[in-house]
């Protein structure tokens, strides 16, 4: 699940935010003379060709626009350019450019296709206008066979619906999580039902979220594949790790028990903040060895509160978000994790990482069942009391470290390949389904 804001001016460095552009194909233009970072990733891509290819071919197009999107989507990408039979191409939004662009440098990602749709204080709507449009254009002149969005994004839904309307197949990664809250989270709850009615291929989790599609009707084209983002973590969490962000290498090695911080969404705005920004403070005062990192999203609404409420404590580290790689061994590093993020609930587990969540719901029921994750809520005591838990118990501590992680085993993406091919024809077999049962 990702965060979309709708309000943030995210800037481009030593610059204004991008102005309103078209979609433009990346592997045929110089890179953004702003973004210098881009020309480096044409070293790992080479151009591609438009050549006609044979019918054995299937032409994959990944979309994707945001940060957490970027992060599943970049060793689904790896793997399919190595797949025989896949043509494997790239197209962003830049939803979020400043955040995507840290990620794309991460993993060495140049994309074929880049919207640059980003403006400041965009809305909801103008996200999904803006990506709706540049889809319908970049899909008129490239005509894959089949296009691949990610979760539950404004970017997800605009490239369904314009693959939809192109009649193009859609395949939908990290498919089927539910709250059954139409506000809870939003919009992503909306975003993600709305691309599983349009899409062709569901490519699942975990079982579960395979049974919530069926429970909705859908019958075909299921796939329980584990989750991309444990892909994800085997190639950016290293023992040997040189954290990039400079406050990083600042604090490290770091000293006492360390807890990594995010919180963000839309919905614990206002109080839901006070609460979580109130505990962080408690925690603080009641254990002298507590350090907190809190990477801050670009958000006005999260950054003024944060700073307002946190800014004065010595060992809450407010820094600004972080490259993919900085924030995985980070993770790695964590004692804990407190997070409102989605992402985390499935990525911190399979660190052997205890999480807090600070919501009052979870689309991700399976880490709660697992016992890898506890619901903390937004109130004030109930997170100091769980944190304490951890803190003073390890027993407690041990169990939710050393529970199974239920999302993933590394190979979401080799399976996912493998039902696009199995699905196109060229190959015999579907993929085994990760955990062993029926897809």
């Amino acid at each position: 699940m990702k965060t979309e804001d709708n309000h943030i001016a995210m800037q481009r460095p030593g610059g204004d935010p991008r102005p309103h552009a078209t979609a433009h194909d990346t592997s045929h233009a110089e890179p953004h003379a702003s973004h210098a970072s881009r020309a480096s990733r044409a070293s790992h891509h080479p151009q591609r060709h438009a050549a006609s290819h044979a019918a054995t071919t299937q032409s994959v197009m990944l979309v994707f626009g945001t940060r957490p999107e970027a992060i599943k989507m970049a060793p689904l990408y790896s793997t399919l350019r190595n797949t025989p039979g896949v043509r494997a191409l790239c197209a962003v939004t830049a939803q979020h450019r400043g955040m995507l662009d840290d990620v794309l440098d991460t993993f060495g990602i140049r994309p074929d296709f880049d919207l640059d749709i980003m403006e400041t204080n965009q809305s909801l709507s103008t996200i999904t206008v803006k990506s709706l449009l540049g889809m319908d254009n970049l899909l008129s002149r490239e005509a894959p066979d089949l296009i691949l969005v990610h979760g539950d994004t404004s970017t997800t839904f605009a490239g369904a619906l314009s693959a939809f309307y192109h009649k193009i197949r859609v395949g939908h990664v990290e498919a089927g999580l539910r709250t059954y809250d139409k506000y809870a989270p939003y919009p992503e709850e909306i975003n993600r039902k709305m691309t599983a009615a349009i899409a062709d291929l569901h490519f699942c989790p975990t079982a579960r979220n395979a049974g919530n599609l069926r429970r909705e009707g859908v019958s075909a084209g299921i796939y329980v594949t584990g989750n991309t983002v444990i892909d994800a973590l085997r190639m950016t969490v290293k023992p040997d790790y040189v954290f990039r962000s400079e406050p990083l290498r600042a604090l490290s090695p770091f000293g006492g028990r360390l807890v990594l911080v995010t919180a963000h969404r839309r919905e614990n705005y206002g109080a839901g903040l006070r609460g979580i920004f109130s505990a962080l403070r408690a925690l603080c005062e009641k254990y002298a060895d507590l350090r907190f990192v809190y990477p801050v999203h670009p958000s006005p609404a999260v950054r003024e509160a944060a700073y307002a409420m946190l800014g004065d404590i010595p060992r809450i580290h407010l820094i600004d978000p972080l490259p993919a790689d900085d924030m995985h061994n980070l993770m790695a590093q964590s004692y804990f994790v407190l997070t409102d993020s989605g992402g985390l609930q499935e990525e911190a587990p399979a660190l052997g990482r205890p999480v807090l969540v600070l919501r009052r719901e979870t689309e991700r029921p399976e880490a709660v069942e697992a016992g890898t994750v506890r619901m903390a809520g937004v109130d004030k005591d109930d997170i100091v009391a769980l944190a304490s838990q951890l803190l003073d118990d390890a027993e407690v501590y041990e169990r939710m470290a050393k529970a199974v992680n239920p999302y993933g085993d590394g190979q979401a993406c080799a399976r996912i390949a493998q039902a696009i091919l199995f699905e196109s024809g060229l190959l015999a077999q579907p993929p085994s389904p990760f955990g062993g049962g029926p897809s």
